[in-house]
């Protein structure tokens, strides 16, 4: 049998001084006549050049090495195909290798889970290339399909302490990178007690590797799932155990070995990383454990410190576990207030990589919510020019978090803010937003147009001066293919209007606007119909001056008929609107 991605190489490839060594160790590793000792020889060497610098593997990719590993497994000799699989890993574990390389052929994953049960090195090396190799719904359902778990399941209760103690890490990672849906984890947390043991895995008794893929494997399985970060916050005194994750090294000066201090500061910053992770997993969705959380020694602190950390990772994790704690109203009251939690946030948003700005710009959503005290420091800090800005990144998340944060910072707020928002964003701008492709974005203008179009003198305000540009903006949204709750926001939007002094006359003198607030009315969709009549009433509503004049008009065009057929209507909600509607008429 060969393998469907297998290449022979017949042109040599630049390997720095070793060039021609390297392609006569790939040729005698293919070589049949040679001895199966020759081979495995090889195989070693090829696997210690691959540890060597990224350029390294660089070179060993463009001479074909993996298609040369990989007929290599088809041998009969196992200390051979161990060889060979040794050098896979090092070189699949390596950045610069693609993962999709291994899914050129199908046949490749069905013979790497024959290859699984043959010995404890096969298992650990194929553990650990499909745990590298598994970025992906497409490398998941790849793996599934080829028997994944049926094949690697076993290995997270062997009998044998060697094999439980060396795969056990990589097999859990990777099993619950291929099993993501959740019924099937909460499964497997009951059928193989994997919670518990995760949790045993953070214990400051174990190897610091262990510490660290047991916490961030636990944080990628509890993620999503309440009940299972209720159990976890709960067992072995998970919280207070993390906070010793911030206690290494402890003491950097006494460590006078420069690779030592090397090898141990990497693991402080892994332990770090990790902690943050399932901080943020524990707190994502119970108050009580947030409050916990915060209440763990030093804990604001720590996350204070770590968002400014110079490790990208750990400078992420710290935002994700303050994105958390930051879904807590008494937090935000208390704990973020009492460390101007805000500060370095707004730091961070000022020059950081689009991943670390997607959970930073969410985090200052919750911060600008109408209850937290950090509001007004935030936007004293020139906030409104940088969430403007993001408005307009590529990227879509950058887009929706500036939009929302916007959104909430306009919420009730002062008219001066209102209008710097406004300036801020433009007339253009806000168009273009409108005109996004993507609903969230979209839905995320209009609740921001909603929070600005209110209070009747911000309405009649804004109306003055953008009145033109916003029942144009209402008009194509109403005119265009959207859903029901975008055309119900925007429905809204001119409720609001309506509700102006002088702003309703911006719709009374638009035949086209009154027209399509008819139709609404009329609509199949009650939603729609409720929304459509909140403009009718706050038209119509004959305590305000030129009243009389609106409600004829609007008698002319049909909207009492309408309103009559609705007052019978079994909709409890449009039936009292509509009597409502008819006593201004009445009255």
């Amino acid at each position: 049998m060969k393998f469907g991605i297998l290449v022979a190489s017949s042109v040599p490839c630049e390997f720095s001084s070793k060039s021609n060594s390297v392609f006569r160790l790939l040729y005698l590793l293919q070589q049949e006549s040679s001895s199966t000792e020759l081979r495995t020889e090889c195989a070693v060497v090829l696997g210690s050049l691959a540890m060597g610098t990224e350029n390294n593997v660089k070179s060993l990719l463009d001479c074909h090495i993996i298609p040369a590993l990989l007929q290599g497994l088809l041998s009969p000799d196992l200390k051979f195909i161990e060889a060979c699989l040794r050098c896979l890993r090092t070189v699949f574990i390596s950045p610069v290798t693609p993962e999709d390389l291994l899914y050129t052929d199908a046949a490749v994953i069905s013979h790497l889970m024959a290859l699984l049960s043959r010995s404890r090195y096969t298992q650990e090396y194929i553990c650990q290339i499909f745990s590298h190799c598994c970025k992906g719904p497409d490398h998941q359902t790849s793996l599934f399909n080829h028997g994944a778990v049926q094949n690697i399941a076993h290995l997270l209760v062997s009998t044998s302490y060697k094999v439980r103690h060396q795969n056990y890490s990589v097999s859990l990672i990777l099993f619950t990178k291929i099993i993501s849906l959740t019924l099937v984890i909460k499964n497997l947390f009951w059928l193989w007690t994997t919670l518990p043991c995760l949790v045993r895995m953070c214990s400051k008794e174990r190897l610091l590797e262990e510490r660290v893929e047991g916490a961030e494997t636990l944080a990628y399985l509890i993620e999503t799932d309440v009940e299972l970060q209720r159990i976890a916050s709960i067992t072995d005194h998970l919280i207070v155990m993390l906070a010793d994750y911030f206690k290494y090294p402890s003491s950097v000066s006494a460590i006078t070995d420069i690779k030592r201090l090397d090898h141990d500061l990497k693991h402080a910053h892994e332990l770090r990383q990790a902690a943050f992770k399932l901080y943020a997993s524990l707190g994502a969705n119970d108050e009580d454990i947030r409050k916990k959380i915060i209440e763990t020694e030093n804990m604001m602190d720590r996350i204070v410190n770590g968002l400014s950390e110079s490790s990208i990772k750990v400078r992420l994790a710290a935002v994700r576990c303050l994105h958390s704690l930051s879904r807590s109203v008494q937090q935000l009251r208390t704990s973020f207030q009492d460390h101007a939690v805000w500060k370095p946030l707004m730091k961070v948003l000022q020059n950081a990589p689009n991943e670390i700005l997607i959970v930073a710009s969410s985090t200052l959503c919750n911060l600008l919510l109408e209850f937290s005290p950090s509001k007004e420091p935030i936007l004293e800090s020139g906030a409104i020019e940088l969430l403007c800005s993001l408005t307009q990144s590529e990227n879509l998340a950058l887009r929706v978090n500036g939009i929302w944060a916007l959104m909430n910072m306009a919420f009730q707020a002062e008219q001066k803010i209102k209008s710097d928002i406004l300036r801020s964003l433009s007339t253009e701008q806000l168009f273009q937003l409108l005109s996004d492709s993507d609903v969230n974005v979209l839905m995320k203008t209009l609740g921001l147009l909603r929070n600005l179009l209110s209070t009747r003198p911000h309405i009649d305000h804004i109306m003055s001066t953008h009145g033109k540009q916003i029942m144009q903006a209402v008009t194509l949204i109403l005119e265009g293919e959207h859903n029901i709750e975008v055309k119900e926001q925007t429905l809204c939007i001119l409720a609001n209007i309506a509700d102006g002094t002088t702003a309703k006359e911006l719709i009374m003198t638009n035949d086209d606007i009154l027209q399509k607030i008819k139709y609404y009315m009329s609509h199949s969709n009650a939603k729609l119909q409720l929304a459509a009549m909140f403009c009718i009433s706050n038209l119509i509503w004959n305590e305000e001056e030129g009243s009389q004049e609106r409600q004829d008009k609007l008698r002319d065009m049909g909207i009492v008929d309408i309103l009559h057929k609705l007052s019978q209507s079994s909709d409890p909600n449009l039936c009292d609107k509509a009597k409502t509607a008819l006593q201004q008429y009445l009255a």
